[in-house]
C-alpha cells in the first residue's frame, strides 16, 4: 500500500479517536453520573461542559468535514493513475498538520491554530494540483 493510502487510513483512525475522546471527555465531566448520563437517552444532560470539551468538539467535527476532501483526493489521484510524490507530500501535510491540529485546539491557542488548518488545507491543494 502507497503512502498516501497508510496516511488515509491513519486520518481515519484520528478522527475516530478524536470523536471517541469527546465522548468520553464530555461523560468524565458529567461526574457523578457521567457514565449513567452517557449510557442512557441523555435527556438529563447538564448544560455547560468545560471550554476545552466544547474545542474538542469542534475540532473532532473539523475533521470529520475534511475527512471526506482529503479521502476523496487521495481515491481521485489513485483512480486516475495520478498518484505521485506530489500527492504524498499533500498528503502527509493534511495528516500531519491535523495531528497537530487537535492538541492546539484543545488547549486554545486560536491564531496557531488557523494557520495550522490553513497548512492541512494547503496540503489538500497540493493534492488536487497534482490530478491537474
Amino acid at each position: 500500500m502507497t503512502v498516501d493510502l497508510w496516511l488515509v487510513a491513519y486520518a481515519c483512525v484520528l478522527t475516530w479517536v478524536m470523536i471517541f475522546s469527546v465522548a468520553l471527555f464530555r461523560a468524565r465531566a458529567w461526574t457523578p453520573a457521567g457514565m449513567k448520563i452517557a449510557f442512557g437517552n441523555r435527556h438529563d444532560v447538564p448544560a455547560t461542559q468545560p471550554p476545552w470539551i466544547e474545542r474538542a468538539e469542534r475540532a473532532a467535527k473539523n475533521m470529520a468535514e475534511n475527512l471526506p476532501l482529503f479521502i476523496g483526493l487521495v481515491a481521485v489521484a489513485h483512480l486516475g493513475g495520478r498518484h505521485s510524490e506530489r500527492v504524498d507530500l499533500g498528503a502527509h501535510l493534511f495528516f500531519w498538520a491535523r495531528v497537530v491540529y487537535w492538541p492546539v485546539y484543545l488547549a486554545g491557542i486560536p491564531v496557531v491554530r488557523t494557520l495550522i488548518w490553513y497548512v492541512s488545507i494547503v496540503g489538500l491543494a497540493i493534492i488536487f494540483t497534482a490530478l491537474l
